[in-house]
């Protein structure tokens, strides 16, 4: 099984937001929204977006909001 995650990090590195769903294409439509909505300033100040892949449910941070 593939999951995808989605994670906003802010510039201390804590996630600040988790979303996971094993639908590849909800999971890339989540990543494109987020980059899109970081501000100017938010990108300046070091906030990220990562999108990963893992193979259990167990490798999601306990924060994550589960789609499906």
């Amino acid at each position: 099984m593939k999951i995808w995650v989605n994670e906003q990090i802010d510039p201390s590195g804590i996630i600040y937001a988790c979303v996971a769903s094993c639908d590849e294409e909800l999971a890339l439509d989540c990543y494109q929204n987020w980059q899109q909505n970081l501000s100017d300033r938010q990108k300046q100040d070091g906030w990220t977006i990562r999108l990963r892949t893992v193979n259990s449910w167990d490798e999601i941070p306990v924060n994550a909001m589960k789609l499906s």
